[in-house]
């Protein structure tokens, strides 16, 4: 399913995929094992040591984030495509302190405006 997401990225982002992607960094699990052919599309992927989160800061701190709409212990699969789809939203409209108090949505839109003007 991973790998599926990513070939649609491909399709929609096309030549400027590895300008948007650059690098992308998994951890070992089943789900990347096949992981390292998105380099094909000129994109970096790192994988990340076995319980070492601290390897993947900025995705902890969203995984907490996202406790928010999905509760630890609740399994993800008791919520909708929309459910998450609209946390995901949530999430990406909350200014961040480490973007200058900008949201990741805004930041992502003007980086895209760059990269497709180019």
């Amino acid at each position: 399913a991973v790998n599926t997401a990513m070939e649609r990225l491909h399709e929609e982002f096309g030549e400027k995929f590895s300008q948007v992607f650059k690098t992308i960094t998994v951890d070992n699990g089943a789900e990347f094992a096949d992981f390292a052919q998105i380099e094909k599309y000129g994109t970096k992927v790192y994988f990340a040591h076995p319980y070492t989160s601290w390897e993947r800061a900025q995705n902890e701190r969203h995984n907490g984030l996202l406790r928010r709409y999905v509760p630890k212990g609740i399994s993800i699969e008791n919520f909708s495509d929309e459910d998450i789809l609209w946390a995901a939203d949530a999430l990406n409209s909350l200014p961040r302190k480490n973007l200058g108090y900008c949201t990741p949505e805004e930041l992502f839109e003007a980086f895209l405006d760059i990269v497709c003007a180019a």
